[in-house]
Formats: C-alpha cells, structure tokens, sequence
C-alpha cells in the first residue's frame, strides 16, 4: 500500500497533507489493525449506481448518521479486498466493481470516543483509503443490523443532506462528489 500512497496524485490540500501523514504512519507499528489504538488503517467505498447519478449510504449505528461504507483493514495488506469484502458485508450486494483500480481519495479521519460491542473506545485517527466502486441499485439492499440501520441510494445533493456529519460532508463527500463531476474516475 506504501507504493499507492507515493503514487496517489492529490486532489487539493486535504489530500496532500494527509498523504504526507499517510506516508508517516505506513510504517509504525501495527498501523494495520486496531491494536495501534492513536490510528489505524480503515477503508471506505463510495459507491456509484449503473447510471453514475446516485450514491449508496448506510445508516451507520456508531455514528448515527448516513455515511459511506467501509470498515477496518484488520491486518490485511489487500486493501480493495478488504473494500469489497466490507462493501458486500455491510449491503448484501454481490455485483459490484471497482471503476479505478488504484485509490479514489484519501483521508485523516478523527473518531470520537465511542461505545461498540460494550466497550468504549477511545477517541481516535483513520488514516483512510476510499475506493470508488459501481453496484447495481436494483439489487436487494440487506441491512448487517450489528453496523447499521438502513441502506439507501441518494442522489448526490440528498447524500449531503442524509448526513448529519458536517466535517465529513464539507471535506469528503463534497470532494467525491467534485472528484466524479470532474471526471476522476
């Protein structure tokens, strides 16, 4: 993944400031999985349907919000398996496909202190990897109801209104947005 990072040709200056984190961290020892309890690795998938005019969203419990999805890379080193892995879970689709091989967007995402599986987890950094993929919105939605409460595709303006995360909505969703419009994929 070291080598994606180098490669990865930044967006804006969120983009290059956190691939300079990114590059820092990769090295750190068990950045891959949650042991490393300041930041680990995480990836996440902003899904696209046939027509490339919607986004799928899923009602994520921890965050009480509409997000992306995506999860933790757990000591994996194949992060897109990771992705299609995370994005099959979490929405029950089968039939999707990665529209760019290599990293879509990346991010220093902050994780306030939460409760899961009943136990709290403190404040902490996502040193993100966002992938863009394609599913077909006619397929059947199944909701993992241990992670999240609804799956819905949006259209990219209701997608920022869905969620009810300011920083991420200003900073990431507005930029995967801006990213397709501009033909980045």
């Amino acid at each position: 993944m070291k080598q994606k990072i180098l490669n990865y040709q930044p967006f804006n200056e969120q983009e290059e400031k956190d691939k300079e984190l990114l590059l820092k961290v990769i090295e750190q020892k068990d950045v891959l999985t949650r042991k490393n309890t300041i930041g680990h690795f995480t990836v996440s998938c902003w899904v696209l349907n046939q027509s490339h005019d919607k986004v799928l969203m899923c009602y994520h419990k921890i965050y009480n919000s509409w997000c992306w999805l995506g999860g933790h890379v757990d000591g994996q080193k194949d992060f897109k398996k990771v992705a299609l892995k995370e994005f099959q879970e979490e929405s029950g689709l089968k039939h999707v496909q990665f529209l760019k091989d290599d990293p879509f967007s990346i991010e220093v995402l902050t994780v306030n202190g939460h409760i899961k599986n009943g136990v709290y987890v403190s404040s902490h950094l996502h040193y993100n990897i966002t992938y863009l993929m394609e599913a077909d919105d006619q397929e059947k939605l199944i909701i993992k109801e241990d992670e999240n409460k609804g799956l819905q595709w949006f259209d990219f303006e209701e997608a920022l209104k869905a969620s009810t995360e300011p920083w991420l909505v200003e900073n990431v969703y507005k930029k995967l947005n801006k990213k397709i419009e501009k033909g980045y994929h």
